[in-house]
């Protein structure tokens, strides 16, 4: 049998909403299964709080501020490499399931003459994956989002004459007088989706998943299926949306001591309409017994995927990434949505799960390495045998760590993000161009750099909460000048120069290529150039 990998990512699922992960009532067993045959980190960010940019650096093994795809919506230019274009040269079909939130380079590409129905025009407008079925939710009627008319015509088979079904009916209620209650309205994620379980997106989607499974033959695959829940809109169908009461919740975490004197920035993201939402508890309560329905709705899901797996004759041969593209506050921190660094957005759940003889010995483990979402394509790629890419990819594999070759990965990980879109930029009167954070955790200590105001600081030893930011305190100054020093000197780092490796340029610097071709500059004699071509130390 061929090698395959199944990556798996949900949209805005927070690390600890798993029973693995230790939540007290949601149970997870389907995934809480993957981490008993694989390894669970424990310690995974995001390379940025919100889907789009967080899935190109997850797409590409890349830095956002390497890609340049800083929000959702701004283009991944063409010439960035992602996953794709990696396994096809070694004869990987790469495939999608589900949402990328890609929004292509039209520009770029018309500017280099490719059309998007063209071969590689298609691959270079879905972010490196053949779109087997991609559907990034999200569309109501209006311009914002792609219409999925697989789906619309699979609904239509079901009866539903909708115009469109993603919005009126996966994402719709109903009052007992027939009318329709959307699920975009907070207040309205109690009540029961008008689709059925089968119909919603989360069965579906898997059942495409399986559909390109069952047709990929022996051909080597990888096929990122790629869920829009437990995203918003909060709805959820029978029996999923009354499953969790008030009682299964876990209590807010947030403290009066967040809104004295905060941050600006932090203070401007309280102040978000989607924030003050969460702060009513009566809304606050049905959102996360909705969210709670939806992430069980995906666990029965993995349960009817791996049993496919296993019917097929693939499990033994499919390396399984499970992850998210970030968190959901739910109200903590007196925030709604994402986009800080708090570890309720910030931080993920990630299981590998590695089929070979080697990850025995870690096998059902728990890691505590800090790691990143970019070293989900470093990892998929030494899988299938690539060869180390380390001038195009930043992020590393996982794969030493998962077969006892290497306990540490990194000191530090990275998250970043641009606000400008926001309007607590426009509340702050800050430019586009400095409307940027960045956040450096090295394990104990959350360091949050702000363009035009001081750092944020929290200590995650002694506030694990993150209640208390010591950035303006003066008793950890130094703290913030070690840790501004590790940020600038990773801010410093190349990571432009794609089209060379280091390899090249030590043979290129060793070899006297210049010389070689007849450039002689530096040289005093003929005779000192003929000594250097052949190698021989210059004659005294």
């Amino acid at each position: 049998m061929s090698k395959n990998v199944l990556f798996i990512m949900c949209d805005q699922l927070r690390w600890d909403y798993l029973s693995c992960a230790g939540h007290p009532t949601l149970e997870t067993p389907h995934i809480d299964a993957l981490a008993k045959r694989g390894v669970r980190f424990d310690r995974a960010y995001v390379q940025s709080t919100i889907c789009g940019p967080s899935r190109m650096s997850s797409y590409t093994g890349r830095y956002v501020s390497s890609h340049g795809s800083t929000w959702n919506g701004i283009p991944l230019k063409v010439g960035e490499m992602t996953l794709g274009d990696h396994l096809r040269p070694l004869g990987v079909r790469t495939a999608l399931c589900g949402k990328t939130h890609m929004a292509a380079d039209v520009e770029g590409m018309k500017r280099l003459g490719l059309a998007p129905d063209s071969q590689i025009g298609a691959l270079v407008s879905e972010c490196g994956f053949e779109p087997y079925e991609r559907d990034d939710g999200l569309h109501p009627d209006g311009k914002y989002g792609k219409r999925n008319k697989n789906y619309d015509a699979y609904m239509k088979e079901r009866g539903w004459e909708e115009e469109n079904p993603w919005d009126s009916v996966a994402n719709s209620g109903e009052d007992a007088d027939g009318n329709i209650l959307s699920g975009w309205f907070l207040d309205n994620s109690d009540i029961e989706a008008r689709a059925s379980d089968e119909e919603s997106e989360t069965p579906y989607i898997t059942r495409r998943a399986m559909d390109f499974i069952s047709e990929a033959g022996d051909t080597p695959w990888c096929l990122h299926l790629s869920y829009i829940k437990p995203h918003w809109p909060y709805i959820v169908p029978a029996p999923y949306h009354d499953m969790y009461g008030p009682n299964t919740h876990m209590p807010v975490v947030r403290s009066d001591v967040e809104k004295e004197n905060p941050h600006p920035v932090y203070g401007a993201f309280m102040e978000e309409r989607v924030s003050k939402a969460f702060t009513n508890e009566t809304t606050r309560t049905k959102v996360i017994g909705a969210y709670m329905g939806l992430i069980k709705q995906i666990d029965d899901q993995m349960g009817e995927l791996m049993a496919f797996l296993d019917a097929q004759g693939l499990t033994d041969d499919t390396l399984i990434v499970f992850t998210s593209d970030h968190g959901d506050y739910l109200g903590d921190h007196w925030m709604g949505e994402k986009e800080l660094f708090h570890d309720q957005s910030a931080r993920i759940p990630l299981i590998v799960v590695d089929p070979s003889r080697e990850a025995d010995v870690t096998r059902g483990t728990v890691s505590t390495a800090l790691v990143e979402a970019i070293d989900v394509v470093p990892t998929i790629l030494d899988y299938f045998g690539g060869q180390e890419v380390p001038h195009i990819i930043e992020g590393r594999s996982l794969l030493p760590l998962m077969q006892g070759k290497q306990h540490a990965v990194r000191d530090f990980v990275i998250s970043e993000y641009d606000y400008s879109f926001r309007q607590a930029r426009r509340r702050l009167g800050v430019d586009i161009r400095e409307a940027k954070l960045t956040m450096l955790f090295d394990g104990r200590w959350k360091y949050i750099f702000s363009e035009g105001f001081r750092p944020m600081l929290f200590d995650l030893e002694t506030d694990p909460e993150e209640f208390n930011d010591l950035g303006d305190n003066p008793d950890f100054a130094g703290e913030c000048d070690r840790l501004r020093t590790l940020f600038f000197q990773w801010a410093r780092r190349t990571s432009q120069r794609t089209t060379i490796t280091d390899a090249q340029i030590e043979n290129r610097s060793a070899d006297l290529s210049e010389a070689k071709a007849g450039i002689v500059i530096g040289f005093a004699t003929e005779e000192e150039y003929k000594y250097a071509l052949a190698g021989a130390q210059t004659p005294q």
